[in-house]
């Protein structure tokens, strides 16, 4: 099948709800793509793999992928780092 003969890819509405959900999940958690200060997910408590740059967050308001970078108002130190 050529390239030109693929549909053009468009949302479908699992896609529309969910980013409505993870929307809500932004505003009600503070989360926010960039740190605050010092203070970022990949030198927090409940980032499961501080190594990586995207890993899974598993504070049990959020538990979702989150980026190194990121921040949010759960934030908790992470004695470790």
């Amino acid at each position: 099948m050529a390239e030109e003969d693929l549909p053009k890819p468009e949302p479908k509405e699992i896609d529309s709800r969910l980013a409505m959900e993870l929307q809500h999940l932004c505003e009600d958690a503070l989360l926010r793509g960039f740190p605050s200060g010092s203070e970022r997910c990949d030198n927090c408590l409940y980032y499961l793999n501080p190594d990586d740059k995207l890993a899974y967050c598993w504070h049990p308001k959020l538990r979702i992928l989150v980026g190194a970078d990121w921040w949010c108002q759960w934030w908790e130190t992470n004695e470790e780092s």
